[in-house]
């Protein structure tokens, strides 16, 4: 019976590991609903849906950046933003794209303020139906008039004047200021800027009205004032568009290097220019800010009623030189300078 006894214990044990050899092979069941761990919560879309209205288009070198900027906040906050702009420098076709933007009924409106005179009255009527508005870019004078709650971007006339201080700094005696949109507001405060700091060396300006449409014509003018004036000695241009022109004008000339040139604003050829010692300096309001900050302050507005007290939120200017033009280059690249 002992022996027995045994061999049924030691049956038992054999049994018994089976057992837990088998539970520890098979995958245990599912749990319940009840039973499941939390999800990491996805961030929820936001509801609100803004429109920005500029006077410059996407496909420009310096607005692609703009643009940039705005679809990079939009992902980043979770909403919806629409970028609008005439096909070309247009104020009777931008100020209906407000009005129609008005009419959308959205959450908020950027826009810039080329011309305060053509786009006022829609301005203020979006004011009115109570849609708030950040203005970007141009308008720094006459946005909070319009009832605008703030101004993203640089002064105009005080950029300018920065950069006729340098030129004047790097011996400029007289100097053309290329405009490549006449009756563009921010543009002429740019000249008067640069135009009063020259003045204060005792250096001359002369403003030259060029097409941005059609850079061959603008290379041709700028020939033309060189031969004309052949005792100048810098160039400003106010934008990429109109510094392509002036440094393959240079160039044809036989006087890149020699003759100072600058611009505002930044695009790869710009940059490269700089960098080669070919532009003296490129003056940087950062523009992909400017497309960037308004998303953000409008939805923070709508979501938790945050506003910003300073009237200007200021971008620049900044000045590229051949120190740092080979970093924003790569920055550039990546479609962010």
């Amino acid at each position: 019976m002992k022996r027995l006894s045994n061999l049924y214990v030691a049956a038992m044990v054999v049994v018994v590991i089976a057992a837990m050899i088998f539970a520890a092979c098979v995958a245990p069941p599912a749990p319940t609903a009840a039973e499941q761990p939390a999800a990491a919560p996805a961030q929820a879309a936001r509801p609100y849906k803004f429109v920005v209205v500029s006077h410059g288009q996407a496909s420009d070198p310096f607005w692609s950046v703009v643009k940039n900027g705005v679809d990079q906040a939009a992902k980043d906050m979770g909403v919806t933003v629409s970028y609008q702009a005439p096909g070309t420098f247009d104020m009777v076709a931008m100020a209906q794209l407000i009005d129609a933007a008005v009419a959308s009924k959205p959450d908020g409106l950027v826009v810039s303020i080329p011309d305060a005179d053509a786009l006022g009255d829609a301005i203020r009527a979006a004011v009115a139906a109570g849609i708030p508005v950040i203005s970007m870019n141009s308008g720094s004078d006459v946005a909070k008039g319009l009832g605008i709650l703030n101004h993203v971007g640089q002064t105009e006339y005080e950029a300018g004047y920065g950069g006729g201080e340098r030129m004047a700094a790097a011996g400029v005696t007289k100097a053309l200021c290329v405009n490549q949109e006449v009756g563009n507001v921010a543009l002429d405060l740019r000249c008067q800027g640069f135009t009063d700091a020259m003045a204060k060396s005792g250096a001359t300006v002369e403003v030259l009205a060029v097409d941005l449409a059609d850079p061959t014509d603008s290379e041709q003018r700028i020939v033309a004032a060189l031969i004309a004036n052949p005792d100048v000695d810098g160039v400003l241009t106010l934008g990429p568009t109109g510094a392509a022109p002036a440094l393959a004008a240079l160039e044809s000339e036989g006087k890149l290097g020699t003759i100072a040139l600058a611009t505002f604003d930044l695009s790869p050829e710009v940059l490269e220019a700089v960098r080669d010692g070919n532009m003296l300096f490129a003056i940087d309001q950062q523009q992909y800010i400017q497309g960037y900050l308004p998303i953000v302050m409008l939805t923070l507005l709508a979501e938790n009623l945050n506003t910003v007290a300073n009237d200007v939120i200021m971008t620049g200017p900044g000045f590229v030189t051949a120190e740092t033009a080979a970093r924003v280059i790569d920055l550039s690249a990546a479609g962010t300078r």
